[in-house]
């Protein structure tokens, strides 16, 4: 037999439809989840070092239209630092602080969802395990003194595919949940050092290389 045969769904009982569902919800939230986490993945350490190097040349507006073109929670909030060069620190921070608050929630999205699949998938199979019991005891009270193994047998095959079949979808949602997890934190990791670089290239190097004059000029041209 073979362990996609459609026939197992029907042994199993009607929580083999639930868990049927499931995965398939599952699995629908791991591969968006899995893209737009892949797509907001940037090398970072590159990325930074070529926002200062555009900066070096004074080309602030170029620096900026690369943060808009570059996808990415770490491209956000060096765009936040870029907008505010010439505040002074207390702010700037803040202003990069504010646009990882809001681009980090994003790519927790759904992960909720995955975790909460792989939680309660097990306890779907309990209750078609306990269902599929509650089919042998009333098949052998129905035969009587009778009951044959062909007929209690069908409880116990709807027990046992019920259980199997939670595992099967809990365990890969669990792998999932954790998998993508950890892609989170390395986006906050990123996201973190990118932020902290980037200010601390312009509170002293971006300054300290820029003329008094330029800075006014900058600062009258942002009003």
């Amino acid at each position: 037999m073979s362990p996609f045969d459609l026939n197992l769904l029907t042994s199993g009982g009607p929580m083999m439809w639930v868990l049927v569902l499931m995965a398939v919800i599952a699995l629908v939230l791991f591969i968006e989840r899995t893209f737009y986490l892949h797509r907001g993945q940037i090398r970072s350490t590159a990325f930074v070092d070529g926002i200062k190097n555009i900066l070096a040349k004074r080309r602030i507006v170029e620096a900026l239209t690369l943060c808009e073109e570059t996808p990415g929670p770490v491209a956000a909030v060096v765009k936040a630092a870029l907008i505010h060069a010439h505040d002074d620190e207390v702010h700037m921070r803040y202003v990069v602080q504010e646009a990882a608050v809001v681009e980090l929630p994003a790519l927790e999205r759904r992960l909720g969802s995955i975790a909460a699949i792989a939680q309660v998938a097990p306890m779907v199979g309990l209750l078609g395990t306990v269902l599929g019991m509650a089919t042998v005891f009333q098949d052998f009270m129905q035969g009587g003194q009778y009951a044959t193994a062909q007929a209690l047998s069908r409880g116990m095959w709807q027990a046992l595919l019920a259980t199997a079949g939670s595992l099967v979808v809990a365990i890969p949602a669990h792998l999932a949940y954790h998998f993508l997890h950890g892609r989170v934190r390395s986006l906050v990791r990123d996201v973190e050092w990118a932020g902290n670089e980037i200010m601390r290239y312009l509170l002293i190097d971006y300054r300290k290389a820029e003329p008094s004059d330029a800075v006014s000029a900058v600062t009258t041209e942002k009003s």
